[in-house]
């Protein structure tokens, strides 16, 4: 099956660029109760993914840095520790599992590479579910 039917448009996805404040990402964030948000350039071209976790760490390598600097900081200046990878459009539900395991939501690019959604691991779980249980044919 095609991921597209599973696609959370990036309309109704939660994004930042590099040049975001680390105190604009941390807000929203905690707003959207997410503990990982896509990275786009301007041209949105999908960079990364920023975690919580990352963000944490960050703080913590950098005793200076609290919450009353941190909109002096830009997330550009983060290191991000895990790599989330992005599929095409045209990549099979197949595609998605292995990385289902490691990222709670798969990036989907288009074919020139710019950034259209994700499907969230809620929706490859529940798909692969279904599969399992689905009646078998006579």
């Amino acid at each position: 099956m095609n991921i597209a039917f599973f696609l959370l448009p990036k309309k109704d996805v939660i994004t930042t660029t590099l040049q975001a404040t680390l105190r604009q990402i941390l807000e929203r964030m905690e707003f959207h109760r997410y503990t990982a948000v896509p990275i786009l350039t301007e041209q949105g071209q999908y960079v990364g993914t920023v975690t919580e976790g990352d963000l944490l760490w960050f703080l913590k390598n950098n005793e200076h840095i609290g919450f009353e600097n941190a909109h002096r900081h830009l997330l550009n200046e983060v290191p991000l520790r895990i790599v989330n990878k992005p599929v095409h459009i045209h990549a099979e539900m197949d595609d998605l599992i292995d990385l289902a395991k490691v990222q709670n939501f798969v990036p989907v690019v288009d074919d020139s590479d710019k950034f259209i959604g994700i499907v969230r691991r809620s929706d490859i779980i529940e798909y692969c579910s279904k599969q399992m249980f689905k009646p078998s044919s006579l």
